[in-house]
């Protein structure tokens, strides 16, 4: 008898699991375009989008680009014919992905832009990581750390850029030497790393060490550039420490080199919050809701939703990630996706 009741419970409990998940899912598709799956980053972002959004209701399938223009374009097209909900793009070309973000929303489909900003022509929702406030977060890490090496902020800085074509190292650039510029003490020696290559900022750490021995920092916008910044200094004999280094983008890589003592602070792009605010934004975009601006919380982050001529645009700001808090889960590069549910924008 007993083990008839608890087959019982157990099939009901199942049937609840059940129903609560189509429940769940009951919103519609929502397809995301992801451009690459080569990095983490790109991975992270797809179990953080359909997990956020399978909690606010919709179901997410993702189509993977290949980091090609023209299977993307025709991936768009395939979707629009299938009237989902919303379509979430993240763009391997801006310029050619814009008149497909045109024909979806001339279909009665809305686009939400993630990560990638497209600003050439009307979207309806964007969620991107302040990057040039990810610059101011980096500016204020490196006075604290040169004034604790030197005694004031004062010293010598290499700046190791991404693509000098893109803007996100752009924008952090802007931002990072906005706040420096108080501090005329401060040399700032600025390289860019030619197509993000890791190996071209493993060059330029090499080649500045022997004609600027008297480095104190290096900033690179990208944690795998500080990876070949690493092998740069130890190939100069340089210890953990001897000559500090920050990095941005908050990727694996650069939460191992914090622990093992290279790496003093690492400046994070949001991944998780940047997905999290597309579900939370999701029912007023699928419903063509107007959406307002002003300030909103996202995961923990203060948030600006400003109203531009590409469209509603929020950017969330980076946080610093240091050796005292390099192990918490709400940071993306510990590939620990936030289980607290999320809430929809009313």
């Amino acid at each position: 008898m007993r083990s008839i009741l608890k087959t019982a419970i157990g099939a009901a409990v199942a049937g609840l699991a059940l129903a609560s998940a189509a429940f769940a899912q009951d919103k519609g598709k929502i397809y995301y375009m992801v451009p690459t799956l080569l990095d983490e980053f790109q991975t992270e972002s797809v179990s953080a989008i359909e997990s956020f959004m399978g909690q606010v209701g919709y179901e997410v399938e993702t189509l993977n680009a290949d980091n090609k223009t023209d299977v993307q374009q025709g991936q768009m097209d395939t979707a629009i014919l299938t009237n989902p909900k919303a379509i979430i793009l993240a763009a391997v070309d801006f310029n050619a992905l814009a008149p497909y973000i045109d024909k979806a929303r001339e279909a009665g489909v809305p686009v939400m832009i993630f990560d990638r900003q497209i600003t050439s022509t009307e979207s309806d929702f964007t969620s991107v990581a302040g990057t040039v406030e990810i610059g101011h977060v980096a500016a204020g890490e490196i006075q604290r750390l040169l004034e604790e090496k030197n005694g004031e902020v004062k010293g010598k800085v290499l700046q190791v850029l991404g693509d000098p074509g893109d803007p996100y190292t752009l924008d952090i650039q802007k931002g990072f030497e906005e706040l420096m510029a108080d501090y005329p003490d401060v040399e700032i020696i600025t390289k860019p790393a030619m197509q993000w290559e890791a190996s071209n900022a493993g060059s330029i750490v090499a080649d500045q060490l022997l004609a600027n021995p008297d480095i104190d920092l290096i900033f690179v916008h990208a944690a795998h550039l500080a990876v070949a910044a690493v092998a740069s200094l130890e190939s100069a004999g340089k210890q953990p420490g001897d000559v500090m280094l920050v990095s941005s983008n908050g990727a694996p890589v650069g939460l191992d080199l914090i622990r093992q003592g290279w790496e003093q602070v690492e400046v994070e792009q949001p991944l998780y919050a940047q997905a999290a605010a597309l579900a939370m934004f999701a029912d007023k975009v699928a419903n063509g809701e107007e959406l307002e601006p002003g300030m909103y919380e996202v995961l923990g982050l203060e948030s600006e939703l400003t109203i531009e001529d590409w469209g509603p645009d929020l950017k969330i700001p980076g946080a610093a990630i240091t050796p005292e808090n390099v192990d918490e889960a709400r940071f993306w590069g510990n590939l620990k996706a936030p289980e607290g549910p999320i809430e929809p924008v009313k």
